[in-house]
């Protein structure tokens, strides 16, 4: 962790769980920093605000008893919605997201700045289909947006690095497929209003991501 209150916390109520304090490196970076401190074979890596649920849990040891073809799982990750006390709902399509991987055979891309994930270097990622990897996304508009924010940001910054120019066709078209995508296609719909909001999140966020990019292009493109 980058901090200490959230390790004091822990240490305070006595979980038998080791804390290496890192000052931030950043997403990527400071990732792989944990990544590089495990001992286990197989690793599982679980944000602050995520958890497995049973299902998943149980399901454990048959996937790690897979055999050396596999380098990891994808596991299906499902949202809680701000103001929902239950996740949404089974019919809703979950991400598949790798996080179960076996030491040594997975790592963080330490290029990208935001929106980091494991990835594969050689090996079988399959699906676990038992249980969900449980996100629990609970924050209000207006505390979620400053996050949406500095992750477009991040993202246009990254975008630059990497040599892109921005796009016209982007900036129309991108936000409203994301918000149909979300809305339509992952079934959100099925949450009601809270799918609603996600979904236009997730559209002002690729609005956001697709100006500030065209914006910093341009002033770079005048100095």
């Amino acid at each position: 962790d980058a901090t200490s209150a959230i390790v004091d916390d822990f240490v305070r109520r006595g979980f038998p769980i080791q804390f290496l304090h890192q000052p931030w490196l950043g997403y990527a970076r400071q990732k792989q920093f944990a990544l590089d401190q495990t001992k286990e074979a197989w690793i599982f890596s679980v944000d602050a605000d995520e958890w497995l649920d049973d299902e998943l849990r149980a399901s454990l040891p048959r996937l790690m008893g897979a055999d050396e073809s596999v380098a990891g799982w994808k596991v299906r990750r499902s949202l809680t919605l701000y103001g929902q006390a239950k996740p949404v709902s089974r019919w809703t399509r979950p991400e598949h997201i790798l996080r179960l991987v076996r030491r040594g055979r997975a790592r963080f891309d330490p290029a990208l700045i935001v929106h980091e994930g494991l990835v594969a270097d050689q090996g079988e990622t399959p699906i676990a289909r038992d249980g969900l990897l449980r996100h629990e996304r609970s924050l209000p508009l207006y505390e979620q947006m400053k996050k949406e924010i500095t992750y477009a940001r991040l993202k246009a910054e990254q975008r630059l690095k990497q040599g892109r120019k921005p796009s016209a066709v982007k900036l129309v078209f991108n936000p409203p497929i994301y918000f149909l995508r979300i809305f339509f296609w992952n079934r959100f719909f099925l949450s009601g209003w809270a799918g609603f909001i996600h979904a236009g999140v997730g559209a002002m966020y690729s609005l956001m991501t697709e100006s500030i990019h065209r914006q910093l292009y341009k002033a770079r493109a005048e100095r």
